[in-house]
């Protein structure tokens, strides 16, 4: 079962909503390696070394130190922080709320995304919250404290429930002016559009996440595995070289096909918009002769289909 990582209430004007936080995503642990000593195989051990005691000491033996000074520190305890007057410490504390598609270009810099679980006493006004929410599509732009920092958040509907996401304060966003970009407008020609066009269309298609797996792992674990058994270690294929760019239009010409003939092979050939439209337009002819032939078939043989009494 879920464990909650935080326990407060949304606030929102006077009306106080208890609700827990949940982790909503989880990074699945990655091929692991331990530290050993090359001469002997054994695994290393990290210790807590104290330099002025010259001795290992437990972790229990620690505590929380701020330097404000060279060497200089003060020691901030649990009741320090449990006392910040702070009204985010056990609050979600809604600032304002914004058009969602206005907050979105805003809200790019997701550091953590969490599942919100209102209380029993306070599912009514959690309900009442987000049906507003989504009925006027807007966020609630809002502070929490989460593991002792104060940060800004996004509160979304979600399905059957609502989604904060955690966000970078503007000064810890990067400019652009750090990156080489360039400044001057790129002159492109319209056969080059049409044929990136093409590509992007070629490449279009419903977004299935499972259909997509951690690869490096599982050659990875392969050679893991081929190691413990003894076996020669499995050789797994170079990656193609990348060719470079001399004519752009041959590159993307080469890309559409190549694109082309990976989506027929997975799906059968693409169609068109205007295939699709003509597909239709046959089938309603077909249909409407297949009517057409019913009715002279009921005349041949003295029936005619019922006819519908007209209500008033």
């Amino acid at each position: 079962m879920a464990r909650s990582m935080w326990k407060g209430a949304i606030q929102f004007g006077l009306v106080t909503i208890p609700v827990k936080l949940y982790l909503a995503t989880e990074s699945r642990p990655g091929v692991s390696f331990n530290m050993l000593h090359a001469e002997d195989l054994s695994r290393i051990q990290m210790k807590i070394f104290c330099p002025v005691e010259d001795e290992i000491i437990s972790r229990t033996d620690t505590v929380k130190g701020y330097e404000y000074a060279p060497d200089k520190y003060v020691v901030i305890t649990d009741e320090d922080l449990e006392k910040l007057p702070l009204k985010t410490v056990r609050s979600i504390e809604i600032e304002q709320f914004v058009d969602s598609a206005e907050a979105e270009s805003q809200t790019r810099f997701v550091k953590q995304a969490y599942y919100l679980e209102p209380d029993r006493v306070g599912r009514k006004a959690f309900a009442l919250l987000k049906d507003v929410l989504a009925d006027k599509g807007l966020t609630a732009i809002c502070k929490i404290v989460i593991r002792d920092r104060e940060v800004l958040a996004a509160l979304d509907p979600f399905d059957n429930t609502m989604l904060l996401s955690t966000l970078y304060w503007p000064d810890e966003i990067r400019a652009l002016g750090e990156l080489d970009i360039p400044t001057e407008e790129i002159e492109l020609k319209p056969a080059e559009k049409q044929m990136a066009a093409q590509l992007i269309e070629a490449m279009t298609g419903t977004f299935d996440p499972a259909a997509y797996r951690d690869e490096y792992r599982e050659a990875l674990m392969q050679v893991i595995e081929s190691k413990i058994e003894g076996r020669e270690t499995v050789e797994v294929a170079p990656a193609e070289e990348p060719t470079k760019l001399v004519d752009l239009m041959a590159a993307l010409q080469a890309s559409v096909n190549a694109a082309t003939s990976a989506r027929e092979a997975r799906t059968g050939r693409p169609v068109s918009v205007t295939e699709a439209k003509e597909q239709r337009a046959a089938k309603g002819k077909a249909a409407a002769k297949e009517t057409k032939a019913a009715f002279k078939t009921g005349d041949a043989e003295g029936e005619r289909p019922a006819r519908r009494r007209k209500t008033a």
